[in-house]
């Protein structure tokens, strides 16, 4: 896994232009059934991908907190929501709740688990998104996760095999 995390970035930066028309063919014919065909290649993805083995996500990138999101983790971390915010939180160009730092502070370097799995984000309890529903609405999104996450990066050159355009 960290020979192709090192070789990943330059891997999807080589891939990028070819994603990038692929996924805009893709927005012209959108098949009925690509929310399904991404389920199934998530789901196989993921029988072969353990994200502890990587944690890349986690210690490269930041989610995007909601206010929902900040009241859930500062009560389960018995905090104030402004404490927890001057902690933790900074507000990134597009206006949104983002960690002031990375690798996030919620993670252990030693074994890649979250102190607050069982209240984290919701952009960390659906990343890598590749599941969600209207999949065509966020493949700009899904290009940059090819950068970060390997299962993405293999979901996306799987979909390329499966619905060739």
């Amino acid at each position: 896994m960290d020979n192709f995390l090192k070789e990943l970035p330059e891997l999807a930066k080589e891939k990028h232009l070819e994603n990038k028309k692929y996924f805009a063919k893709l927005k012209k014919r959108t098949p009925k059934k690509l929310d399904l065909i991404m389920q199934e290649l998530h789901d196989n993805e993921f029988k072969k991908t353990d994200c502890l083995t990587c944690g890349n996500c986690c210690k490269t990138t930041s989610p995007i907190f909601t206010d929902k999101d900040i009241e859930r983790i500062s009560k389960h971390l018995k905090m104030k929501v402004v404490n927890f915010i001057s902690s933790y939180l900074e507000r990134d160009t597009d206006d949104f709740y983002v960690l002031k730092t990375a690798p996030c502070t919620f993670l252990d370097l030693n074994d890649n688990t979250c102190f607050i799995y069982d209240v984290r984000p919701k952009a960390c309890r659906e990343y890598p998104h590749t599941n969600r529903r209207k999949f065509i609405q966020i493949t700009n999104l899904t290009l940059n996760n090819t950068t970060i996450c390997p299962a993405v990066y293999n979901i996306v050159e799987a979909l390329k095999v499966k619905l060739p355009l």
